[in-house]
């Protein structure tokens, strides 16, 4: 398993360097079930921050992006199933999906909450409360 970082994602799906983008679709293409890329939490959260902020990617734009990951049979996410609930089950709300991100896989890791001073977030995210 290999590791991917966040810039390669990004020319993966924004293919603004050329050279770079196929350099990222070769490397991923010869990831396999046996030899898969590894995504890890903290790259899916700068991911969708870079594409948001920096490429203008709206929540669908987002959204795509996560399930074409979960549909890939040679790619590993951490915390898939928070990944996973994220596009399942907060496609319709407005919440930011790096917050929505951060709650689940708090919460899969055993916290009873997460405090944030973050107002909007703390009123619609499960499990995340106001810090006051």
């Amino acid at each position: 398993m290999i590791g991917v970082d966040t810039n390669i994602l990004v020319r993966l799906f924004v293919a603004d360097d050329k050279n770079q983008a196929a350099k990222a679709r070769a490397f991923l293409s010869r990831r396999t079930v046996e030899d898969p890329a590894y995504v890890s939490v903290v790259t899916l959260i700068e991911l969708m921050w870079v594409l948001k902020r920096g490429y203008g990617y709206k929540r669908d734009g987002q959204l795509t992006v996560l399930q074409a990951f979960l549909e890939s049979a040679n790619v590993v996410l951490e915390h898939e199933g928070a990944v996973r609930v994220i596009v399942e089950q907060h496609a319709d709300t407005s919440v930011d999906l790096a917050d929505i991100l951060i709650a689940e896989t708090s919460r899969m890791a055993g916290c009873t909450s997460l405090v944030t001073f973050d107002k909007p977030a703390s009123k619609l995210v499960n499990g995340m409360d106001l810090l006051t």
